[in-house]
């Protein structure tokens, strides 16, 4: 019989069984919540949704952290989570409102120079705004990101190409 250790994440206790100290998941919530939060919004065009989703995959990976925090690429298995998370929460939402009251992307704190890429990112689909994310924004290689999306690692570099065609043309575009 394992221990049963607690600890306040985001404001909400959770407890996980045994296996590494908690001291290792609080390093790697540290380094890690940030980027993946970013690529969460970035995918989600949903500040406040992405908050959420982060604090939810985080939890989940803390009451799993020792097999979570034995996988080669943990944040990658956060990021899936939570993008996971957030898309049962869009699949409740449309079954549970009509479209009028669905509530609108909202718009998050993004610096002025940064609006034109925002929204040539906001106008990929999101597997291919998934993607991006994972490639450039949380720095993952195309095996990781294959893992992470469970996806081939020929439909990565595929979507990467076709978003990057399309990132390209629509800011040459409005530039």
């Amino acid at each position: 019989m394992t221990a049963s250790t607690g600890a306040a994440i985001d404001g909400v206790t959770v407890t996980r069984d045994g296996g590494p100290p908690a001291e290792d998941f609080e390093a790697f919530y540290r380094a890690n919540v940030d980027r993946i939060y970013r690529a969460l919004a970035v995918t989600l065009r949903r500040d406040d949704l992405a908050g959420e989703a982060v604090a939810e995959a985080m939890a989940r990976a803390y009451t799993r952290w020792p097999t979570v925090g034995a996988l080669e690429n943990p944040s990658g298995w956060v990021f899936r989570v939570g993008l996971n998370w957030a898309t049962s929460w869009w699949r409740k939402v449309r079954r549970e409102r009509p479209p009028s009251e669905r509530p609108e992307p909202a718009e998050g704190g993004v610096a002025e120079n940064a609006v034109l890429a925002r929204e040539a990112l906001d106008r990929l689909p999101r597997p291919q705004r998934a993607v991006v994310t994972c490639r450039i924004l949380l720095d993952l290689s195309t095996a990781e990101t294959a893992e992470a999306l469970r996806l081939t690692e020929g439909t990565v570099k595929s979507r990467l190409s076709r978003a990057l065609a399309d990132l390209r043309r629509d800011l040459t575009e409005e530039a």
